[in-house]
């Protein structure tokens, strides 16, 4: 008895060993991250210490961010907040729909529908950059009017992000909305009544994903809004400052723009982290 108390411990405390050290190694970068922020931009480096860590912390960086004459940062950032939350409502709203629709009715072609949509899926979205630059660029939706175009991109795919949300409706018991037909319930008074009330995890989940691909988006947002400073999402804006000559002092600019966007993420993670994670795990039961 003993001796399998032991094992047990010692194999505990290795496992709690092994965690840490990765905690360390994952936390590194983003540690770093946070303490170039405060390293003043005419600091010079003295040794490998100086580097990692700034011998005077300064809030020039972040001083410099919200400068409206030196830089359109907080424009960029007005820019990534408005089209997340765009993509996040609408993108939301249609991914429930289709998926309750998918779940719920039987119509001719649903199984081809869904199957179609989730090979095609598979297919990486770059393929599409060339057409979807001059559709959008026919309608005006480039450079100035970037951000409802790419609002307007991210939107109409949507619907076929239905399979986990699907197969979350596919957990709650259809006899609930039999039981509410009867009553003489429609199926849109059914959705918004009692499906949503019960979906909660799904939701946010859902509005999670949503928020953070344009929230991150750096590829096509930099080749919708190219050349046009006024329609740069943040991270579009600061990699421009990373190709400056400068390279030195506006790296640390760019590490407190950084730190100014993850915060945001970090709060919502930590927040619906619970419902983040039911959503996942009751939307993998049934496809």
């Amino acid at each position: 008895m003993k001796s399998y108390k032991t094992k047990r411990t010692i194999s505990n405390a290795l496992g709690y060993i092994v965690l840490i050290i990765i905690s360390i190694i994952w936390l590194f970068p983003f540690v770093g991250l946070v303490l170039q922020s405060f390293r003043s931009y005419a600091t010079e480096y003295g040794g490998m210490v100086d580097y990692l860590v700034p011998k005077h912390f300064s809030l020039d960086n972040y001083k410099f961010l919200f400068d409206a004459g030196q830089t359109n940062y907080i424009l960029w950032y007005k820019n990534t907040i408005t089209i997340a939350f765009f993509v996040t409502l609408l993108q939301t709203i249609v991914i429930l729909c289709v998926s309750y629709a998918l779940s719920r009715m039987r119509f001719t072609g649903r199984t081809f529908l869904m199957r179609f949509w989730l090979i095609l899926g598979m297919f990486p979205g770059f393929l599409t950059m060339i057409c979807l630059y001059f559709l959008l660029k026919q309608f005006g939706l480039t450079q100035a009017g970037a951000i409802p175009g790419l609002i307007l991109v991210s939107v109409a795919s949507s619907g076929m992000g239905y399979y986990v949300c699907k197969g979350y409706f596919d957990t709650i018991p259809k006899a609930l909305d039999e039981a509410a037909r009867i009553d003489g319930a429609t199926r849109a008074r059914i959705f918004f009544t009692m499906i949503i009330p019960m979906s909660k995890p799904i939701i946010i989940y859902t509005a999670l994903v949503a928020f953070m691909a344009p929230w991150c988006d750096y590829v096509f947002a930099s080749y919708v809004a190219f050349g046009h400073d006024s329609s740069y999402n943040v991270a579009v804006g600061m990699t421009r400052w990373v190709w400056t000559n400068d390279y030195q002092g506006y790296f640390t600019r760019f590490c407190a723009g950084g730190v100014l966007v993850a915060i945001p993420v970090t709060l919502l993670f930590m927040f619906l982290q619970k419902y983040y994670v039911e959503g996942v795990t009751g939307g993998a039961v049934k496809g």
